[in-house]
């Protein structure tokens, strides 16, 4: 069976998405398998002028900001789901700061327990802060923000735990992480590890189709809805500048990150802030 379907992606990056009715879809007639394919295009054009009396154009920038391939699928029963992601644009693969073209984004495979707990082993986005979750198919504007830009946590290789469930009005979701702390595709690793946890609390109840991972309010939301949102990441040893992103370190350090983020929306209106703290204690390293 095969189902294509030219709709945007509208994932949330976490686990696989089976859903046949998005992108290019192939499962067994006795649903023992199944696989789903995208990919996704971003080419951008911009022009720059830094004089102060007239608009003469002193830089262009004309690239393929991503490209993308996603290939999400199933097992029997649904219970092992796994997602593979690849990036094809220098700018996408950390290219810069790595020396090496980094094309592996995602390798996950997870384990559905139930419709309320999963659990993912492998490489794939930790659950850091709201801004760097949510998927660049789901952005409002181009580029996220330089906070995001400065502090995220990115992507990590180890494992992941998700559970969700609500408390009376309360819907709330735990998310955590234990991983290398050395980022995407690590050649090699020390004995100090990342760990990560993140709490949502949505008091006015879910949003329509995830929407607490969109930027806009593309549904229209008929009842007011909010999203709070907190967490902590600790790297031992890490061996970056941002922890698992950025330059590498002459030596190994310590590094905390305290973040909070709130998601509103209303009727088309979508209000959205995020704060972000990373501290060290001796910062400098030397050769």
């Amino acid at each position: 069976f095969a189902s294509i379907d030219a709709k945007g992606q509208t994932e949330v990056d976490e686990r696989a998405s089976i859903r046949f009715d998005q992108g290019l879809g192939f499962h067994a007639p006795d649903t023992t398998f199944g696989v789903n394919l995208r990919f996704r295009m971003q080419n951008r054009v911009g022009l720059s002028t830094y004089s102060e009396k007239d608009l003469e154009i002193e830089e262009v920038e004309a690239r393929i900001r991503r490209l993308r391939l996603r290939l999400d699928g199933y097992t029997k029963n649904q219970k092992l789901t796994y997602y593979l992601q690849l990036s094809f644009s220098r700018s996408d693969q950390d290219w810069d700061n790595s020396g090496v073209p980094n094309v592996i984004r995602d390798a996950m495979v997870y384990y559905n327990y139930s419709n309320n707990f999963y659990i993912g082993f492998g490489q794939g986005k930790l659950p850091g802060n709201r801004q760097r979750i949510i998927s660049s198919g789901e952005q409002q504007f181009t580029d996220r923000s330089i906070v995001n830009g400065i502090f995220n946590i990115d992507r990590d290789f180890g494992v992941m735990l998700y559970y969700s469930n609500s408390l009376g009005f309360l819907d709330y979701n735990l998310k955590s992480a234990i991983s290398s702390g050395e980022g995407r595709n690590a050649l090699a690793s020390d004995n100090g590890l990342a760990y990560t946890g993140r709490v949502e609390l949505m008091p006015f109840g879910k949003f329509t189709n995830n929407g607490d991972f969109s930027e806009g309010d593309q549904v229209h939301e008929t009842s007011p809805k909010l999203s709070l949102a907190g967490g902590y990441s600790y790297n031992h040893k890490a061996q970056r500048a941002a922890g698992q992103r950025g330059s590498f370190l002459w030596e190994a350090r310590d590094l905390e990150l305290f973040f909070l983020d709130a998601m509103f929306k209303y009727q088309g209106w979508a209000i959205y802030s995020e704060y972000m703290n990373r501290h060290t204690f001796n910062p400098i390293t030397l050769a």
